[in-house]
């Protein structure tokens, strides 16, 4: 059994306010070629297809788009669940009457869910609830977080599993000790929303939604396939990739990753203004976070940047705010000297006390200022 496993697709989402409509387009043609060029029997899709619950019309065009070339024209089955950014209702509208098409769409829990058997393995499909949600959906008031969720998932899904077939789950949720990134929303407050790897120990292979960094969870077999782009900051290291599985009718999974060469990549720039404005560092139109290192305030750094970079999404100075050295203004400024205040100014803008030097000129300044000012 060979299948693509993928998730966190948000299409429709902004970053900063450059819609990432095009980028995604971009990403999901290389999927096609992945496709073409891989042959699976199946194609997994592990929550997250949209950014949000209503997404924008161009987002559910492209998202038709696909889905039309991989089950119409290349006859390739589609398995997708909601996740916690979708809207279950609506990725669900019309699942029984697409089913026979080779599409299967899970938006709601179901208490007697039946699995996907395609070949040698059964596909069962988990999508993401609240742990509300879940005590109705499911009939047990005993469901308080979303590790008792997914245990009441699997308990169903191993007691409707047909003997003799591997056993591959799908789900969208964060496991315990996961690598997280900026761009993921929260499941729960405190450690509701953490689920144990160990649930997925059993199973021949779990296709992990939620978290954005391409990783194993806990188990070799147990894996997030990650984010379709780099969403944050946060991410600008990650290598985003599809995640190619063979499943022997046999033995242990085997994933390889399969990258993307997306169209912008995202990535962060360090170093002076001036050193950054002369000398362009890799591809200047990539989406750029940017961080300065120069001791000052920079008139109007972000205009004069994106003459070179023309899609800067973010600039910072270079002063960590959670270094031990800075400490935040705990008076009211109101009641601060002259003095006082601009040496507090001048320390949360660069880092540095001022000078023995610095402090003369100021009270020379101010001193001719306030003498001024009384004059008046």
């Amino acid at each position: 059994m060979r299948f693509l496993h993928t998730s966190d697709w948000h299409l429709g989402k902004t970053l900063c306010n450059a819609n990432l409509l095009e980028d995604q387009a971009h990403a999901l043609e290389q999927v096609i070629a992945m496709i073409k060029d891989a042959k699976p029997k199946a194609f997994v899709i592990a929550g997250d297809i949209y950014d949000r619950a209503v997404p924008p019309k161009e987002a559910v065009a492209l998202l038709d788009e696909f889905l039309g070339r991989v089950v119409g024209e290349l006859k390739v089955p589609v398995l997708m669940i909601a996740g916690n950014h979708d809207s279950p209702e609506r990725l669900g509208f019309a699942a029984d009457f697409l089913k026979p098409q080779g599409l299967h769409v899970v938006g709601l829990l179901e208490d007697e869910p039946e699995p996907v058997v395609i070949g040698d393995a059964a596909f069962h499909l988990m999508p993401y609830a609240d742990p509300a949600t879940a005590r109705f959906a499911l009939g047990d008031e005993g469901i308080r977080t979303h590790h008792d969720i997914l245990t009441a998932q699997l308990s169903r899904a191993w007691g409707r599993h047909p003997q003799a077939k591997r056993f591959i789950a799908v789900a969208h949720a964060f496991v315990a000790g996961g690598l997280s990134s900026e761009s993921e929303l929260g499941l729960a407050v405190g450690g509701s929303g953490e689920v144990d790897a160990k649930l997925f120990a059993p199973a021949d292979y779990a296709a992990l939604g939620h978290l954005h960094s391409p990783q194993d969870a806990g188990f070799a077999h147990v894996r997030y396939a990650g984010s379709l782009l780099k969403y944050s900051a946060s991410e600008a290291t990650h290598l985003k990739a599809i995640t190619l599985v063979e499943l022997p009718a046999k033995g242990k999974a085997h994933t390889e990753p399969m990258p993307f060469a997306p169209r912008r990549d995202l990535r962060k720039l360090r170093g002076a203004f001036e050193d950054l404005l002369r000398e362009a560092t890799g591809n200047r139109e990539d989406y750029l976070f940017v961080e300065l290192t120069d001791p000052g305030p920079v008139l109007d750094a972000m205009a004069r940047l994106r003459r070179v970079y023309p899609n800067i999404l973010g600039i910072q100075t270079g002063l960590e705010r959670s270094s031990p050295d800075f400490e935040p203004l705990r008076s009211d400024p109101r009641n601060l000297d002259p003095e006082s205040l601009f040496q507090t100014f001048i320390k949360e803008s660069t880092g540095e006390n001022l000078s023995e030097e610095e402090l003369i000129v100021f009270r020379e300044v101010a001193g001719k200022a306030l003498l001024n000012r009384s004059a008046e």
